[in-house]
């Protein structure tokens, strides 16, 4: 095939086969979303090596997120300021040098300033790579394009905990951060050779950075994290600096709203969210990001904590998701474009809540295939739930503003995400604390059950620590399996909100307007 008839069947794509642009720009995305997985499982051995708590080992990943959400905005602009490919690859560069400093961390803060750095790499990888894949393919195409894009986007949450407990247990947690030096070199090869940026990116008329705008960002952003991080320590409210937080997290983010709208020559133009679709999928992935992170971060966490799983058991455990996810992108690839993705989306979320309510059905009798079904299913919805909601948001958004839209879609999943991280974790403590309350209170120390397993247990002892020490290690173990059953019970708490709030989701997807089958595309698209 010559130049000229490269050009003439993929025009779109200057002569480049659209798919190898899809597989160029889902290596990096892929990478990216990993990343965040793949450190969920590894996140006890963390702590452990870093001398840290579970709560702020969650640090790892709330630290990443809020930092990712604060480029993704941003990276409109500097698409059009440096040009889309050239700032792509940086991006995937100094995501990938972060990684080998996050790996070689000695310490927690260490650790996190190289997750601030990975994240401010990684934020606009989603967002230029969904931009680039949109605008490489005709509009007819665009559900099968995303499908094969959503197949990386949810494959990648759910390898990254089995992957990462291989390495974790094998080798070590450090590891779990070195894999993404090899896909990285690759991503940058692939985007070298195949991706180019469009006539009205190369052309493109750029304004002045908009510095207050960013410095607003990193302000209410910034704080966003810091209460997130350390609210639960200091008893939220009850901390005056936590009060203070918030009110300069809530002024700087009014600013910015004010600026973003006032100005739309700033960072980020709000005025895209008049478009009613990208407004209802800008509050769907907020949501949707605090169901998925939820679940990627405290369902490992309680295999691990609560029933004693290695890394790599907890993370094959949670494996069949990937092969739900496998069967059900093909399946979302051909009903995109013959049914409503409303239908679909709506049916996504509701087979993620029934499966987070089957997760609240555990107790600690379960074994590593009690749970298989329900796992294996929340891949499959998740597959209904990716897809259609990044093609419905996008349906009516001109190629220009594909961008700006883009980035503002993927920093509230990351928002909704940390959000619903720091919920789970402090749910977690508080109502284990609640649940062991209530079962020390309904445990009477002269009543006959609890004597009776303490006298079996003391016997029991007897012949392994002597009679002197058998009935106060006899209470011993009690107490630690009335905290083991409060835990549990935490856990089983966090899951039916989650469905509650799957739920929501579901009934929100009706919000979205079905655009016209027929009717011809936005303005600027091709």
């Amino acid at each position: 095939m010559t130049t000229a008839d490269a050009h003439a069947r993929y025009p779109l794509t200057q002569g480049v086969n659209p798919w190898l642009v899809t597989l160029s720009v889902m290596l990096p995305t892929f990478m990216e979303v990993l990343d965040t997985a793949i450190a969920s499982v590894a996140l006890p051995y963390i702590a452990g090596s870093l001398s840290a708590s579970n709560s702020e080992a969650t640090w790892v990943l709330t630290s990443y997120l809020v930092a990712n959400a604060v480029i993704l905005p941003a990276s409109n602009w500097f698409a059009r300021r440096f040009g889309r490919k050239r700032f792509l690859l940086t991006c995937v560069i100094i995501f990938t040098v972060a990684s080998f400093f996050c790996g070689a961390a000695p310490s927690l803060a260490v650790i996190l300033l190289a997750r601030v750095m990975q994240g401010a790499g990684g934020g606009a990888l989603q967002p230029l790579s969904q931009s680039i894949l949109l605008e490489s393919f005709p509009i007819q195409k665009r559900s099968m394009s995303m499908a094969a894009y959503g197949l990386g986007i949810v494959m990648a949450p759910v390898l990254g905990p089995t992957l990462g407990g291989w390495l974790t247990d094998t080798f070590s947690w450090r590891y779990a951060f070195y894999i993404n030096i090899p896909v990285g070199i690759l991503a940058v090869i692939m985007i070298t050779r195949f991706v180019h940026d469009p006539p009205y990116i190369k052309h493109a008329k750029v304004s002045a950075f908009d510095n207050i705008g960013f410095g607003l960002l990193i302000v209410w952003t910034g704080c966003l994290q810091v209460v997130l991080d350390k609210g639960q320590e200091d008893d939220w409210f009850g901390a005056i600096w936590v009060r203070w937080a918030v009110a300069a997290l809530i002024i700087a983010f009014l600013l910015w709203v004010w600026r973003s709208w006032a100005n739309p020559k700033g960072l980020v133009n709000l005025h895209a969210l008049k478009d009613h679709n990208l407004r209802t999928g800008c509050i769907m992935i907020a949501l949707l990001g605090m169901c998925l992170y939820i679940t990627i971060a405290i369902l490992p966490l309680y295999y691990q904590e609560i029933l004693g799983y290695t890394a790599f058991t907890a993370g094959l455990v949670v494996f069949p998701r990937g092969v739900g996810s496998f069967i059900g992108s093909p399946v979302i690839g051909i009903l995109g474009s013959r049914i409503d993705n409303r239908k679909l989306l709506c049916a996504g979320f509701i087979g993620f809540a029934v499966c987070a309510y089957i997760f609240s059905t555990v107790d600690l009798d379960i074994g590593p295939y009690t749970l298989l079904f329900p796992i294996t299913l929340t891949g499959f919805a998740l597959s209904f739930v990716f897809v259609p909601l990044a093609t419905m948001t996008t349906a009516t958004i001109p190629n220009r503003e594909m961008g700006n839209a883009t980035g503002i879609f993927n920093m509230l999943r990351n928002i909704g995400g940390s959000v619903g991280i720091a919920m789970a974790t402090t749910a977690l403590i508080r109502r284990a604390a609640f649940h062991q309350s209530y079962l020390a209170a309904n445990l009477v120390p002269s009543g006959a059950v609890l004597q009776q397993k303490s006298s079996m247990i003391a016997a029991y002892l007897s012949h392994q620590i002597g009679p002197p020490g058998a009935r106060p290690g006899s209470f011993g173990l009690l107490y630690g399996l009335m905290q083991q059953q409060a835990a549990m019970l935490a856990y089983v708490d966090v899951f039916r909100w989650t469905a509650v709030l799957a739920l929501v989701c579901a009934a929100c997807t009706w919000m979205f307007k079905k655009p016209q089958k027929h009717s011809s595309p936005p303005p600027g698209a091709h």
